[in-house]
């Protein structure tokens, strides 16, 4: 028989295993370190949560990052500004026609080409950003909903994002990764009878929106997980860098597609959601969640808009061009330039760093919301619950591609 081995409690073996903020002498009487992640569905991607507890109720947050570290930077460094949009792409990968609109955006800017952008370009621009848009708002708060326990609105708006993906697909070729929004222009017009097939679709999505948020925002059980819990004031978002439905969920009314327009977003209507505090204390779970809901009826209002502009006064025609103004090289003046825009999650900024006469970049940094909104947490999920902090993190609905980038 073989002989049974008795474990013996190692106290290092803290130090043993992967780096930790904490060590063991750092505890007092009662305390442990937990791990959640980096393989943990709530964490919504390779994300490690290290947690101080006593008992059930967390001490510490330390957010551990860089499990997807992808080296964006340095790729942009090593590649014509117009090779990098694959590679934009893959920051926020559930809104990458949103990163690639802000990105091309500035370097037209840079470039002083943006007054050569056809309208009908610029609207379809904001045709697909705010479809995609819908797309990323449906997945965060599906599967926020799904974390809460409500598995029907998860499987309603992945349902309902699936006819989304299916349109940016029938544009581009591909359903996540587009490549679609081009320096000076786009990879191809819209396909014949797109304008008539999204309109349906809108139609279809309204009444669908509102049956979702009867019955996910009133639910008794969401509103108690969700109500009074990982309050962030707006002063210490504003702090923390915070934006997008994060800083606008503790009460800020600040979007960049109302505060600096871009594109033609200054020629469209559109209302900007706050969090209000309906159920709980405004800069609360709910409110985040509450102010992407209310989003899409917005991103409905700009897409209708949209439709209306490309079918009546820039409608299609047979010697219409979207690659007329496209640039077959990026050379410019030695310069430095930053320029912002908003994405799903909030404002995404890129500085570029450009030499005299060549088209590589010195340097390209990009501005991640997700990384800043990320932050805040082990501020926001003092002295509450561990199963709070699973409804905190997914209330910041962050994406590890453009936080790691």
């Amino acid at each position: 028989m073989s002989k049974k081995v008795q474990y013996k409690y190692d106290p290092k073996h803290l130090e043993n295993s992967s780096p930790n903020f904490f060590k063991q002498e750092d505890l007092k009487a009662e305390e442990m370190i937990l791990n959640i992640g980096p393989q943990h569905p709530s964490t919504h991607g390779v994300l490690r949560l290290e947690l101080v507890t006593d008992g059930e109720i967390v001490k510490e947050t330390v957010p551990h990052i860089g499990y997807l570290h992808r080296c964006f930077e340095k790729h942009a460094e090593s590649l014509p500004l117009n090779q990098t949009i694959p590679f934009v792409d893959r920051l926020d990968y559930l809104a990458a026609i949103n990163c690639e609109h802000v990105f091309v955006t500035g370097v037209e800017k840079m470039l002083g080409i943006e007054d050569k952008i056809p309208p009908r370009v610029q609207y379809i621009r904001v045709l697909v950003a705010e479809l995609n848009r819908l797309a990323s708002h449906f997945l965060g708060v599906g599967a926020y909903a799904i974390d809460m326990g409500a598995v029907t609105p998860f499987l309603w708006l992945l349902r309902d994002r699936e006819h989304i993906l299916r349109l940016l697909e029938w544009i581009s070729g591909a359903r996540m990764l587009y490549n679609y929004i081009w320096i000076g222009g786009l990879f191809y017009d819209l396909p014949v009878g797109f304008e008539e097939q999204c309109l349906s679709f809108i139609k279809y999505l309204k009444p669908k929106i509102k049956e979702f948020e009867d019955m996910l925002m009133d639910n008794k059980i969401f509103v108690h997980r969700t109500a009074n819990v990982g309050i962030l004031p707006r002063d210490l978002a504003i702090n923390y860098g915070c934006s997008g439905p994060v800083l606008r969920g503790s009460g800020l009314k600040f979007d960049l597609r109302k505060v600096e327009p871009y594109s033609v977003y200054s020629e469209l209507d559109f209302d900007v959601p706050v969090g209000k505090g309906l159920v709980g204390t405004v800069g609360d779970s709910w409110d985040r969640t509450y102010v992407r809901v209310k989003e899409c009826y917005e991103s409905v209002r700009i897409i209708e808009q949209c439709l209306e502009k490309l079918t009546k006064e820039y409608k299609r025609t047979r010697d219409f061009d979207p690659r007329a103004a496209v640039p077959k090289k990026i050379f410019g003046k030695e310069q430095e330039f930053y320029f912002r825009g908003e994405s799903s999650k909030g404002e995404l900024g890129f500085y570029y760093r450009m030499p005299a006469k060549k088209d590589v970049p010195l340097r390209v940094k990009a501005r991640s919301c997700a990384f800043s909104n990320l932050s805040v947490l082990p501020e926001i999920s003092k002295d509450c619950m561990i199963a709070d902090i699973i409804s905190i993190l997914g209330s910041l609905d962050f994406v590890l591609g453009e936080v790691d980038r």
